[in-house]
């Protein structure tokens, strides 16, 4: 017994230190902020992931737009990759006709690229989005709801153009 009690006071300091709790860690699952109605129509939340930093040299944002929400069309300086972790997209570069992106989709956007992103008009959505520079988001130009009602109506009847 006296041996058990021995080795019980020898493992639970090394036991201890090993489940260290000064790790940073975050959540992809938090609901985010309510975001500021000024660069986009309908319902939108975002939760900062990550901040870019000397270290990282990149912003991880989480974002989450309710069905029939939309941005405007903005670029970047640099390139940007969203991750569509869950519901469904429209996506569009100037100059390139307009696409739906689902679950799992993974699109990267070149670097001074204008374009916007969106829930589709039924659905909501969620992605990631992955973009460095001191400056993430150059804001271009309204994306009026009559164009994404257009943009809604051409992709209905033809979902991958």
């Amino acid at each position: 017994m006296r041996s058990i009690i021995i080795a019980l006071l020898i493992v639970a300091p090394i036991y201890l230190y090993a489940q260290d709790s000064s790790y940073n860690i975050s959540s992809y699952l938090k609901g985010g902020e309510k975001a500021p109605n000024t660069h986009y129509i309908g319902e939108a939340w975002l939760s900062s992931i990550f901040q870019n930093d000397a270290e990282l040299g990149y912003n991880i944002t989480k974002a989450t737009f309710k069905a029939n929400s939309t941005l405007d069309w903005h670029k970047h300086s640099s390139v940007q990759v969203l991750i569509i972790v869950d519901g469904e997209a429209y996506y569009q570069e100037r100059g390139k006709e307009p696409t739906i992106l689902k679950q799992g989709d993974v699109i990267k956007c070149k670097k001074d690229t204008e374009h916007w992103h969106s829930s589709t008009k039924l659905k909501d959505v969620t992605y990631l989005a992955l973009y460095g520079g001191a400056t993430p988001t150059i804001w271009t130009e309204v994306l009026t709801r009559e164009y994404y009602d257009k943009v809604a109506v051409k992709l209905k009847n033809n979902p991958r153009l």
